[in-house]
């Protein structure tokens, strides 16, 4: 299927132009300011002037699939994911079993790949049952994924740690962490990866002081990443639960100066969605990659960000990272896009949200911007 999208006002992170993007099949084949004449082209989508850019890859989500089908599934996760622009996810494997052999970790794969909806990279636990003590089989593992993590408890062991540092130089994995207490742990973290080295990404920082000290260990040339999620960069003093807490005002502040200054690697959701009874009896967790992407553009306009670095913490970045052709506007690369209505100004509904969870504290709060049709592997797989 060749697919030409005409029309568009084409952005990624070096690109910003006015253009024609063709696919045929799963990649782009074409893409410049002038027509190609090269190619039978079987459908003809008008872009009418809103912008086309590489769909969006989320580092952070929780499907809840296998063992917790009440609160998420593969399915319901990707429908919302798609509704947001996502293509890909990387999703935590605090489900139940764990996500911890390469067997469990395959079957998410499988269950992905029949749905033909997003791509999905299911994540692996460091520990099992997501504990510190006995490690998982990281060589194996890291024949099936890319990212190893405890994501819903923190790794306290500083033995541990620095093992799985050791690992994940050794075989290759990224490690996406979860601190809490936050600037302890992110301490103790930096410290070890100078110690031995290794792939550490930090997940959804929340604090200046966290941001400081990853900032700090990039200008000492350590390899280090982090991401933001949308309600630490809108959400202060409330008491609504997610980990880690909602901040203060001067934290999202923080968090914003080091999107621009290039501490923050990529945009996260950490979608973690739960039922209603779950939330009134204190489950941390938020609902959010169905409009994660409006609170970003918000943030991005306000703070006069560009949409190339949009681009790039939100698709090109995490795609590096994951070590997937995708996040570029370019031939050869995924034909995963997304059209956006980068005007478009509305209002957070709870009511409308296609998540099994609907649980947010922000409903009613302004944003920017609307997804009109989300692109997988040359498919258009949502058309608002």
């Amino acid at each position: 299927m060749i697919i030409k999208y005409i029309n568009a006002h084409i952005i990624d992170k070096d690109s910003d132009y006015q253009g024609i993007v063709i696919t045929d099949g799963d990649r782009i084949v074409y893409c410049g300011e002038s027509d190609s004449n090269d190619y039978a082209v079987d459908e003809v989508v008008d872009v009418n002037n809103n912008i086309l850019m590489p769909a969006f890859v989320d580092m952070h989500c929780h499907l809840r699939d296998p063992g917790y089908p009440q609160k998420e599934t593969i399915e319901t996760g990707m429908r919302a994911a798609l509704k947001g622009g996502y293509a890909t996810l990387c999703a935590m494997a605090n489900t139940n079993p764990v996500c911890s052999t390469p067997e469990l970790v395959e079957a998410n794969h499988n269950k992905a790949k029949e749905l033909g909806l997003c791509r999905l990279i299911q994540s692996a636990s460091a520990g099992d049952d997501l504990e510190d003590k006995i490690p998982t089989d990281y060589e194996r593992l890291s024949k099936v994924t890319k990212v190893i993590t405890n994501d819903g408890k923190t790794i306290f062991s500083d033995e541990f740690m620095r093992n799985l540092l050791i690992s994940s130089k050794k075989y290759g994995f990224i490690i996406s962490t979860h601190c809490q207490p936050e600037r302890k742990i992110v301490a103790r973290d930096i410290e070890l990866l100078k110690e031995v080295g290794g792939n550490l990404h930090v997940g959804h920082i929340s604090t200046r002081e966290t941001a400081q000290m990853i900032r700090e260990a990039l200008a000492q040339g350590y390899k280090i990443t982090c991401e933001v999620t949308p309600h630490h960069l809108i959400g202060f003093d409330m008491d609504y639960r997610v980990n880690p807490p909602l901040r203060t005002y001067d934290d999202t502040v923080a968090l914003v100066d080091a999107i621009k200054d290039g501490t923050v690697y990529c945009l996260a959701t950490d979608h973690a969605p739960h039922t209603v009874e779950d939330k009134a009896n204190g489950m941390a967790g938020i609902s959010n990659i169905e409009y994660a992407m409006q609170v970003y553009l918000n943030v991005f306009y306000k703070n006069d960000i560009s949409l190339n670095k949009f681009s790039e913490l939100i698709s090109y970045n995490p795609s590096k990272l994951l070590g997937i052709e995708s996040g570029l506007i370019k031939e050869g690369y995924f034909a995963d896009l997304v059209i956006v209505d980068a005007n478009y100004i509305s209002k957070i509904d709870s009511k409308e949200m296609i998540s099994k969870s609907h649980n947010t504290p922000f409903d009613g709060y302004e944003v920017r911007g609307k997804v009109i049709k989300t692109v997988v592997g040359g498919k258009i797989l949502y058309d608002n």
